[in-house]
Parts: C-alpha cells; sequence; structure tokens
C-alpha cells in the first residue's frame, strides 16, 4: 500500500508541538509494518526555516520524506513546489492523509484526491475544538471554515480523530462528516528506551545545578508550548498557594514561546504574591540560567540569576536536559483549556511521573481510568490541592507513576497503534474502488 502523508512541516520541527512528532512516529512505524509510505512537506519551522535539503528525496527511518521550500503565502504554509509535485504523483497513491487545517495541506490534499479519485483523510488535530475556534482568530477561522474549510472536509471520506472528545466538539460546530476514525497517538518507547542511557545520578545533579535548584527541593513539571490554551493562568495562581505550604517547591516552566506569550505569564506572576523560599517577593529573577541572553530585554527588573527561585522558565528542552526533567521532577502538569489528545502526557507517564490535567485533555478519561494520575476542572484552587496531595504522598504517587506507564505500554504504542491505521486506510481504498 502507498501512502501519502501531506503536513505543513516535518521533524526536526519539533517546536510546532507534538503533532509533529506523533506524526512522524506513526509513519516510521507504518513503515516497519510494511507499508511505503512517503511525506511531503515544507521546510517551515515556526519562524525560522528547517537546515534541511529542500526539493529532494530524504531518507527518514525508512520513510521518504520531501521538504519543499515554502513560497508566499509563508502563514497558509503554500509551496508552489509541493503543489506542482501533487499534481504530478498523487495518482501513484493508494490513499492520501493530510494532518492539519487552516493551512494548504488540507486544501490541495483535497483538491488533488477529488481530481484523481483517491480516498482522503483529514487529522484536524485539535484545530476544530471548541477552544481554538472560539479564543484564537475566530472571526478569521469561522470566514476560513465558511470559504474553504467545509468544502475540503466535505471532500474527506474519513476525519480522523484521536479521542471521542475531539470527535464529539467537532460534530457540536456542525462541520460535515462521512465517515469517523478513532485513532489515539502513541509514544515510540522503543526511542525512549534508547534514550534511558542517560539515566544516571550525575546527569540529574547536573541539572539541578544547571538551573539553581536545591536537591531538597519538590519540582512541579509544566512542559509544553507557552501558549494561552495550556492554562498557565489557572497554573501560576495555583502555585502560589502550594507554595505557603511547600515554601521550597519549584516550578519549572518548559517549552517554547512561538507565540509570545512567555510576558503575558511574567506579568501575572508579578500581580500575585508568590513568594521564594527566604519570602522576597519573586520578581522576573525567576529567569533560570538559560534565560541570561533575556537580561537585556528586562533592564528594568531586579534580576539576579543566582537566586534560587521558585518559578524557572528553561525555554525548550530537548536531549538530555528534557529527559533529566522528567527523572527529576515529582508531578506533571498540564491544566489547558483544550487538548485533542496531550503527547506530552504520554511522555511524563512513560518517565513514572504521576500526572495532573483538566477534563479538557483529551486523554484524561484513559488516566482517570488507570488511576495514572488526577483530572481535574480547570480551576485554581482544585489543581493546587491535587499538586499538594501528591508531593505530599510519595506513595501514591509512585503508584499513580507506575499506573501509567503500564498504560502507555498497553493502548498508546505505535506498535499497536499502526496496524489499527493498516486496516483503517485498506478499507477506505476497498470501498473507493
Amino acid at each position: 500500500m502507498k501512502i501519502l502523508h501531506i503536513v505543513q512541516t516535518y521533524v526536526p520541527a519539533y517546536r510546532l508541538g507534538g503533532t509533529i512528532k506523533s506524526v512522524y512516529e506513526l509513519n516510521k512505524w507504518l513503515v516497519k509494518k510494511g507499508e511505503d509510505v512517503t511525506v511531503y512537506t515544507t521546510d517551515i519551522n515556526g519562524p525560522e526555516d528547517l537546515n534541511v535539503p529542500v526539493n529532494q528525496l530524504v531518507d527518514l527511518d525508512g520513510v521518504k520524506v520531501f521538504y519543499f521550500k515554502h513560497s508566499f503565502p509563508r502563514t497558509w504554509s503554500y509551496s508552489k513546489y509541493l503543489r506542482r509535485v501533487l499534481a504530478e504523483n498523487v495518482k501513484n497513491f493508494d490513499i492520501i492523509h493530510s494532518t492539519g487545517v487552516f493551512l494548504m495541506a488540507a486544501t490541495l490534499g483535497a483538491y488533488y484526491a477529488k481530481k484523481f479519485n483517491k480516498p482522503f483523510i483529514i487529522s484536524p488535530r485539535g484545530s476544530l475544538m471548541k477552544e481554538p475556534l472560539k479564543k484564537k482568530s475566530a472571526l478569521k477561522k469561522k470566514i476560513y471554515i465558511s470559504l474553504i474549510e467545509k468544502r475540503n472536509l466535505k471532500t474527506a471520506d474519513a476525519i480522523h480523530f484521536t479521542t471521542e472528545a475531539e470527535k464529539d466538539e467537532y460534530l457540536k460546530a456542525g462541520l460535515p462528516l462521512k465517515k469517523a476514525i478513532i485513532i489515539p497517538n502513541g509514544l515510540d518507547i522503543e526511542d525512549y528506551e534508547i534514550r534511558n542511557q542517560y539515566e544516571n545520578t550525575k546527569l540529574r545533579k547536573d541539572f539541578r545545578k544547571k538551573f539553581k535548584i536545591l536537591s531538597d527541593a519538590k519540582i512541579v513539571l509544566f512542559l509544553s508550548r507557552l501558549s494561552w490554551k495550556k492554562g498557565l493562568d489557572t497554573l501560576i495562581p495555583a502555585f502560589a498557594e502550594v507554595v505557603k505550604k511547600e515554601p521550597k517547591a519549584v516550578l519549572i516552566i518548559a517549552g517554547g514561546d512561538d507565540e509570545d506569550y512567555r510576558k503575558e505569564i511574567i506579568k501575572l506572576i508579578n500581580e500575585i504574591n508568590i513568594r521564594t523560599s527566604d519570602v522576597q517577593k519573586l520578581k522576573p529573577s525567576i529567569f533560570g540560567t538559560s534565560d541570561v541572553q533575556n537580561i537585556n530585554q528586562h533592564k528594568s527588573a531586579e534580576i539576579n540569576i543566582n537566586q534560587r527561585s521558585n518559578i524557572i522558565f528553561t525555554g525548550m528542552l530537548i536531549g538530555e536536559d528534557k529527559i533529566a526533567a522528567y527523572q527529576e521532577s515529582d508531578v506533571f502538569v498540564l491544566p489547558s483549556y483544550s487538548e485533542n489528545f496531550g503527547n506530552v502526557v504520554l511522555e511524563a507517564m512513560y518517565f513514572g511521573l504521576p500526572v495532573i490535567i483538566t477534563k479538557y485533555v483529551g486523554i484524561s478519561p484513559s488516566i482517570k481510568k488507570a488511576g495514572a494520575g488526577l483530572v481535574i476542572n480547570k480551576d485554581e484552587k482544585q489543581l493546587a490541592e491535587a499538586i499538594l496531595k501528591i508531593l505530599n504522598n510519595p506513595d501514591l504517587a509512585k503508584k499513580m507513576g507506575q499506573k501509567g506507564k503500564k498504560l502507555i505500554e498497553e493502548e498508546f504504542t505505535p506498535e499497536k497503534i499502526a496496524p489499527k491505521w493498516i486496516e483503517e486506510y485498506r478499507n477506505l481504498i476497498k470501498n473507493i474502488n
């Protein structure tokens, strides 16, 4: 079976979040299962360009990847080169799968799939859920859906959802649906087991030293893009209450800031009377050592990077630093407004962390059923109580962590998810022929 996957950007564009990683892992495992997978994408990586060979074949774990040079308009992730190749080659594939909406991938995929009578799937990846539609560029999205996206969705032979919650919100939005495919994301345990060579005492001590964290501090980890929808407006005031009872608690905020949302977080921190363990009001001295380069942007603030802080911004963590952050933390939090799935929650569970998430995170029913963490409303008091409950109960935290890792092994590995996709692909191909 020859599968074409069209996506706005691809690994190593990790700054764009978990979708890119999950698509990459799916395609890699489809190849391992004997399928022929090609990816058409662009060289876009947020505001930057990827340092990859463009307009030519790149072999990535057996997947044939083509990074096409982007064209105008960049915000639409458009590439005239990609369009040209689609026009020439779509007829050579058995099925077309497009990830993303409000972008070129869905529109061009729908057009050429219909032209050559090929089965076509769209994965919206949460972009058509209630909160993202309501809170970010709502009017523009409404117009775009009316003029363009609704036609793409109507053309699709199936819409893919990662959870039942994502499907339900899609239907409530009144959008067209011929067939629903519900398949969750997975976590490539094979990849993490290889990288677990980094699990050693020195690495973990180095992490604490690098970010000025005392050896007896209890670490609350937030690891995700800095975005309005991630619920930091709930986390910051909740953590202020945690510090009152656990003065040595440290909140690590790890993630890229493509939306320029960090300044809003800092503003919120300065408005709330969070105190450090030496009872000094937290000012923008929250910056960790990785933010030394940003000091010149905040000359009016009393910044002292050597002062131990209760809140530390690390920027995006990758490689050893990311692994050490998971290994050293006591609890993972994601109090989001909306998540179609929650890939980062899988990562945290793999490293044995108990997780605290809102009921608006798509994977929450599985977490609740497995007892792998606490599922709460998006509420400051509930979040503070949940964090303290886990910090003050090591045995409970350990049991939750063990249940989370077991949950991944049983339900959320690409090895188990890839066959589900293969079955859906074959059914669509059979129905259209």
